[in-house]
Order: structure tokens, then sequence, then C-alpha cells
């Protein structure tokens, strides 16, 4: 890597922190001051510096992550107030809320909210290039999942003592979903802020080189690693240009980072996990019959925490080139 190469990496760690801080902080004030001590720059030069990077200025980042996150909060706890969404995301009050949201969306938050849950109560599906909870759009025509409607089976975990829901598919492997308490988790990570549409090519470049930074580091010789891909944003709010997508690898708590490669922690808590064995061209359908099947009958409700994929293998390896993958959904009880 050149000297240059070097300095362009140190850059963008400095900046990821920023967004990273900003994101586990939206509930409350962040000054500027605050933000370019997190980023390690010279208050004075900071805000240009982020703006030339992100490709939008520092306060217009912030506002935009704050109003697309209550927007998401809107679509799927209903049973929170819109005045608690707003002050959760950082807003003063529920009035600025209402301004910022009119202006965003061209509507206010009560009618976001109910074309959203008119939307799922057409035919109780999610189309997965519009939903706050999906994952890689890999080359999705956005058609409605087959198997959103129908009976799971509860039974208990004999070995875990948890409930676990069951659901033979015609098209896939059985599908299991379970309730699991994780701890925090802190991963390493590589980040893209853009489209990721179909782009297979993308996913592979940025855990190719998550893997040449943790291979030497002893973590993909370590069986307690896990690869997982988090996804930041809703494509439902967010412009395409701007959704950010963190290749991951589980790391320990004190493990330092360099260069291009962040490093954050995933919230503890419960967690709907569905496992799933599939082609590449069946995400859409998996995040369908998660969403769309199970989780409506489930008792549960999703949380505000990141929800994220857990990766299991790799497809290349598998022989039906498998994509094998635990989708993983932040709930609390409905």
């Amino acid at each position: 890597m050149t000297n240059h190469d070097n300095q362009r990496a140190e850059y963008i760690a400095r900046i990821n922190r920023v967004i990273d801080h900003i994101e586990r902080n939206l509930h409350r004030e962040l000054t500027l001051v605050e933000l370019a001590r997190v980023a390690n720059f010279s208050r004075f030069h900071f805000h240009r510096i982020f703006s030339g990077m992100v490709g939008e200025p520092l306060n217009q980042f912030i506002q935009r992550i704050r109003i697309e996150k209550a927007a998401s909060q809107l679509s799927e706890n209903y049973n929170k107030t819109i005045t608690s969404i707003a002050l959760d995301c950082g807003f003063s009050s529920s009035a600025a809320f209402a301004r910022v949201f009119k202006q965003r969306f061209d509507m206010s938050a009560s009618s976001w909210r109910d074309h959203q849950l008119a939307r799922k109560s057409k035919d109780g599906k999610t189309n997965r290039k519009e939903h706050v909870l999906l994952g890689k759009k890999w080359k999705s025509n956005g058609s409605a999942s087959n198997y959103s409607r129908g009976d799971w089976l509860m039974e208990m975990d004999s070995a875990t003592r948890s409930l676990k829901w069951s659901k033979v598919m015609t098209n896939m492997k059985d599908v299991t979903v379970e309730i699991k308490n994780f701890p925090e988790m802190h991963v390493a990570y590589v980040r893209h802020i853009g489209p990721y549409a179909g782009d297979t090519a993308l996913f592979q470049s940025l855990f190719g080189k998550l893997m040449r930074w943790a291979g030497p580091r002893g973590l993909m010789s370590n069986p307690e690693t896990k690869a997982l891909t988090v996804y930041h944003d809703d494509p439902n709010v967010t412009d395409e240009d701007k959704l950010r997508t963190s290749a991951c690898v589980t790391i320990p708590a004190d493990m330092p980072v360099d260069g291009e490669i962040g490093k954050m922690a995933l919230d503890p808590g419960d967690y709907a996990v569905g496992h799933f064995e599939i082609n590449e061209d069946e995400y859409t359908e998996a995040w369908n019959h998660l969403m769309g099947g199970w989780l409506p009958q489930s008792g549960y409700q999703p949380d505000d925490r990141t929800c994220f994929e857990m990766n299991l293998n790799d497809p290349s390896k598998h022989p039906e080139n498998k994509h094998i993958v635990d989708i993983c959904i932040p709930v609390k009880p409905l």
C-alpha cells in the first residue's frame, strides 16, 4: 500500500468513527466540537473534510439519519407514540419533528404510519426492496413471498430450553426460527456507502478486503469468529446512493483496528433468528418469509436495534452453491 493509500485509509477510518458515534447517540445533542474530537481533526477543518468525503454537510447528515430512523420506527413500532419516536431520535419536540418530517416526506408522520400500515395489511407481505429490515438486494425482482402465510409449528428446544418455530418450505430446506439472546458483539468492518442491488462483486470485494486484514490476526482460524453483514439504513426512506452497508467479522473487544478497517459494537438482546439455506436470488423470499409469515404470528415485534445477516458458509464451496445464512431481527414482546 502506498503512502497515499495509507493516508486516505486513515481519513476513512476517522470519518467512519464519527458516523458510528452519531448513530449510537442520535437521542442527544451532537456538537461540532464533540464530533471533531472523535475524528481527531481540528474543528475548524473537520466540517469541510466530512462534507467532502461523505457528500453532504455534517448537520444535514445528522438530520437525515434522525428523520430516516424515525420513519423506520413509524413503519415498525405501531404501539410507540410519535412523540416518543421523535424524542428518541434526537428531536427537541414533537413540533420540530413534525416540521422536519413534513419537509422530508411531504406528508405528516401520522399519514406516513397509516400508509405503511395499509400497505402491509393489504397482503400481509413485505417487499424486500422497500422494507426497513431488508438485507442485500441481490438481483431482487421485488416479488412477494409465496410462503408468507400459513401455520408454524412451535416446540420447546430441549437443548437450549427455548421456543423454536419450524415450517416446511417447498423450494427451500426446512426453516426454523428461534429467539436467541445475543451478548454485545464487537466487530471489525469494511463499510460501503452507495447502491448495492444485485452487486455480488461488491460484497466479495468488501469481505475480501476484510479477510485479508483478519487472516494474519488469527481470526479466520478461530472457530468463534463470525462473519456478518450489517445494514444501517432503510431502502424505503434512504436514497440509494446513501445506503450504508458493513461487512463484518467478530473480534475481541480490545483488538485494535487500523486504516479502512473500522470497529463498532452490536447491541445485546433478543433476536429472532431465521435459519435459511438458499440460492443467491432467494434472499428476498427468505426475508419475506420471516417478516410476513413468522413475525405476525409470533407475539413479537421488531425492536429499534440493528438487524444483520450472519453468513455461515462460503457459497462457492457448497456443492449446490447455496448460501447458508441466519437472518437476525431484533425483537421485543408485542
